[in-house]
């Protein structure tokens, strides 16, 4: 059977069968960063560089007022957890890309498991490596000074873990638009990168920038995302969280649906 007569007979299966999919492929992804857990570590040393090195920089530049009475750290720390799923997820799809070159993507496609959960087994994989990666860098932070509430820290690593599912899902969808084209993948990705985290105010106080910066970040859903993790890991939960679990679900639900449409018309 050809892959083009195998999508047609799995066009559409049954919601067990995507279910029972999804698992076999999340459980596939999940062997990769097992099997090579120091890939995980590494991908570490970005944001120690940036609590190391610019953290000391930013309280000094910007001033105790800016971060709402809390030390450079405590205010630092939340954005920090939010770059690494911000860098990671949005890089996730270079290894579709890899997979469309190698040939082993197509070798996926020929057997009998749904599209759709080629897709979303994939993306629900990003979310068990950001609380891990999250956690890791959260517990290394205590002994310099950061106030941890754990049961606040875990839901906003939750939190973020469904952000990640949503970008993760665009980046393979990126991958699939622009296979065989890695500078279009790249070229995107950079594109959109930086000005997502200077908006969001991951680096610095977005209310220090001017007023067309403050109005451009309300339409950034990275702003809740940081806005709701800073106030969490400052033990408490309020608007800003409820905004930021929006922004999060909204992300992945758009993220999922364009993901899957993408693998789908990849099959055409």
């Amino acid at each position: 059977m050809t892959v083009q007569s195998a999508a047609e007979v799995l066009t559409k299966p049954g919601l067990g069968q995507v279910l029972r999919d999804t698992k076999y492929v999340f459980w596939r992804e999940m062997l990769l960063p097992l099997r090579d857990p120091f890939s995980l570590v590494f991908s570490l040393l970005q944001p120690l560089v940036f609590l190391g090195l610019f953290g000391p920089l930013l309280g000094a530049a910007v001033g105790a007022p800016a971060f709402g009475g809390q030390s450079t750290l405590q205010w630092f720390l939340p954005g920090v957890v939010v770059m690494i799923a911000l860098f990671g997820t949005s890089m996730t799809g270079s290894n579709l890309q890899y997979e469309l070159m190698t040939g082993s993507y197509e070798r996926i496609l020929a057997t009998p498991l749904s599209r759709s959960s080629l897709m979303i087994g994939r993306a629900l994989k990003e979310w068990a490596p950001l609380v891990v990666q999250g956690l890791i860098i959260v517990l290394a932070c205590i002994p310099f000074g950061f106030v941890f509430h754990p049961l606040h820290v875990l839901a906003g690593l939750v939190i973020l873990g469904i952000f990640g599912i949503g970008l993760g899902a665009l980046s393979y969808a990126l991958a699939l638009v622009s296979q065989n084209k890695e500078w279009i993948f790249w070229g995107v990705q950079q594109t959109l990168l930086f000005p997502l985290m200077i908006l969001s105010g991951i680096m610095l106080p977005i209310e220090a920038g001017p007023d067309w910066m403050k109005t451009a970040s309300l339409f950034n859903p990275l702003t809740y995302l940081v806005n709701a993790e800073r106030e969490l890991f400052a033990g408490a939960a309020g608007t800003d969280t409820l905004l930021g679990l929006l922004a999060a679900s909204v992300t992945a639900a758009v993220g999922l649906a364009v993901g899957v449409r993408a693998i789908n018309r990849n099959l055409r």
